[in-house]
Parts: structure tokens; sequence; C-alpha cells
């Protein structure tokens, strides 16, 4: 691979890929505005539930409720930086926890199990690669196809009914502790860890930039962008099998209805984050802070006894004030060009 296939051509002008590193420990204003975000509600549940907030259960609470949205928001972040959107995240989810946990998948053992959950996430992402990028669907049709088959073929599966963990091993493992921790927050660390340095110390993130930037210039700089596209929604797809694995170890049970609305705080988390929908510009940490912003939310209202609805139009406010902020900063860096 030459040296042209690390860059994006602009014109008649190749221009480098900025490196990584700069811009992640750069003080990035969004990062710091979304971190001051953070701070203010912390602060908020503190004051309101000064001997409930601070606690460690309370705490625990929130890092393993952010834990399997977290772990989805991750691959949504490659799919956006990448130019794309993934509809279906939540309907995967559903597909694999009902997958994994048939009579038939838990006679096997727990590795099965887990196995099971991950082919049937990574299989389902790769179909929406295929159809974005070798059947040239539009990605918000390829992926709202997957939401509704995956969903109704996981009522399918499970007949509707909810089906029970019967495995005593899968359950000690991942509703364990390592080093007084939980396991699923061990896991979202550790798919937070591998995505960060995939996105920021690889080639393969490069490239995800590059094709979300500008496609066309990464395919005349020798980036195979169809099957870049492919395997940028195989990973996003695998995030979801990780995050059944989850959901079924912290319910106990797979049913079609886990999942439910995934797609849209990932979403959500993920531009909150300050990743550009339109692609090519984005980072983990932000999509780190906006699920730490949403969870911390939910568990204010949740402490305080509020209505749901009050809890989602806060959410709402959230999610135009960060689409208001990135139409600014767009046009800014636009206008200073």
């Amino acid at each position: 691979m030459t040296d042209q296939a690390e860059s994006v051509r602009t014109g008649n002008v190749v221009k480098p890929v900025p490196p990584k590193e700069k811009r992640n420990f750069s003080l990035d204003p969004r990062l710091l505005g979304l971190t001051g975000v953070l701070v203010v509600l912390c602060i908020v549940g503190s004051v309101t539930r000064p001997d409930q907030f601070f606690t460690e259960g309370n705490l625990s609470t929130i890092l393993r409720l952010a834990a399997a949205i977290g772990v989805v928001s991750v691959g949504m972040t490659f799919v956006i930086i990448a130019g794309g959107i993934d509809l279906s995240v939540g309907s995967i989810v559903a597909l694999s926890s009902v997958w994994l946990t048939t009579l038939a998948t838990q006679s096997y053992g727990p590795f099965v199990m887990i196995l099971c959950g991950l082919l049937v996430g990574l299989g389902c992402g790769l179909v929406n690669g295929i159809l974005v990028s070798y059947g040239k669907i539009v990605p918000f049709i390829a992926t709202l196809a997957m939401y509704v088959s995956a969903r109704g073929l996981a009522e399918r599966i499970s007949g509707r009914r909810t089906q029970v963990v019967a495995d005593t091993g899968f359950l000690e493992f991942f509703r364990g502790d390592l080093l007084g921790i939980p396991v699923l927050i061990w896991m979202f660390a550790l798919v937070f860890a591998i995505g960060w340095v995939l996105l920021n110390r690889t080639t393969f993130g490069r490239r995800t930039y590059a094709v979300g930037g500008n496609a066309e210039a990464s395919r005349l700089a020798g980036i195979n962008v169809k099957r870049h596209t492919a395997l940028v929604y195989g990973v996003a797809g695998l995030c979801c099998g990780i995050a059944a694995l989850m959901v079924v170890a912290r319910t106990t049970a797979g049913a079609s209805t886990n999942g439910m609305l995934y797609e849209l705080d990932a979403i959500a988390a993920v531009v909150i984050g300050g990743t550009l929908l339109t692609g090519g510009r984005g980072s983990l940490i932000g999509t780190l802070i906006g699920v730490l912003i949403f969870t911390v939310l939910s568990n204010i209202f949740t402490l305080n006894n509020l209505d749901t609805d009050i809890q989602n139009i806060a959410k709402g406010v959230i999610i135009v004030l960060a689409a208001l902020l990135q139409f600014r900063s767009v046009k800014k860096s636009k206008t200073s060009t």
C-alpha cells in the first residue's frame, strides 16, 4: 500500500489524514463543555439526593446501566464517523439475546451461548454492511429493513415469550465481580479501550475517518471503500452481540423486547459526544461522556421519582442543543477555511 492510500485527495492536492494523537490529546472545547455538563449533573444529583447519589451502590448501578448502551454506542461511533447510520442496533441486540438463550443453545453450555450471541450480532452487522456497500442501498433504508426483520425474527424464535437463562455458569461469570468491580463494567471498559486503539492507532481507524470525510477521494487514494464500509458495520454488529450478552446477564433472560430504543440512545450519545452525522469527525471519548450524561440524567430522575415524560423532554432538549452546537461548529470551520 502506498502513502497515497493513507491520504485524502482534495482536487489535485493530496492531504494526509491528521494524526489522531494530536487530535485526541489536545484540549477540545467540545469535550470540555461535555465534561462540564456531566459535572453539573453530578452536582445536581448530589444536591437533590445527598444520601443516595454518591453511594458505592448507586455509582455501580449507573455504570452497569451505561455498560450495554455504551458498547452499542462504540459501534455506532464507527458507523457514523464512516458516514453511515445504523437504525437496527436495538433489534440486533434483541435477536442475539433471544438466539443465545434458546433451550437448544443453552444445552451446549455457556461458551456456545457466548459464541452464538457474538456471531449473530456480527452476521447481522455484515449483512447491513454488504447491503450498504455492495448493494448500494441507502444506510437508512438498509438498516431500517434490518430493524424490522431482526425484531420480527426474534419474536418468531422466542414465540414472544421471555426465555430465562438456566445456565448457572453463564450467570455466575457475567453477574460476578473482578477485583470488586462488576464484570459488566470491565467488559465495557475493555470494549471501549479496544475501540479507541482501533480508531486512533491503526490503519483501520485512519481509513474510517477518510471514508467518512470523502468516500470518492478515499477510493482514488487506494482504499477499498466498499470492503471497509462492510467491515465498519460488522464492528457495530459485533458490539451489539456483546451488548446482548450484557443485557441477558443483567436481566437473566432473553426477549424480543430487549434493546428497545437502543438505536436512538446510541445515536444521541454519539451526536452529543461531538461526532458529525455527516461523517469524517468524532471521538470515542466524546461518545463515552455522552453515554454517561444520559445515564446520570436517567438516574437522577429515578432517584427523585420524576416522570419519564419529563426525562424524555430533557433528553430531547439536550439533543437539540448538541445539534445546534454541531451546526455552528461546522459553519464556523467552513467560514475560517
